[in-house]
């Protein structure tokens, strides 16, 4: 089951855990699995976030696949212009 880090202001919706444990295939169970467990994360999630798997940042990547060892992080989604 992959471990995910959650950085910054979003720990304060995980009672400020620095990491959970998600089992999840991929981004999308993840997240979905992540707002289930984590009501309050739930805005952030809708409002955008981005995911680093073994140290690729993905946005909008819905099926990329999440193995058991994987390193995920959990970010707020950083805007950029």
């Amino acid at each position: 089951m992959p471990k995910v880090g959650i950085w910054g202001s979003l720990r304060d919706a995980t009672d400020g855990l620095a990491e959970v444990e998600v089992d999840a295939a991929n981004v999308r169970q993840l997240l979905d699995r992540l707002a289930e467990a984590y009501p309050g994360l739930a805005p952030q999630i809708e409002r955008g976030v981005s995911v680093s798997i073994d140290g690729k940042i993905y946005r909008n990547a819905w099926l990329a696949q999440l193995k058991p060892d994987s390193e995920v992080f959990l970010l707020p989604r950083l805007n950029g212009g």
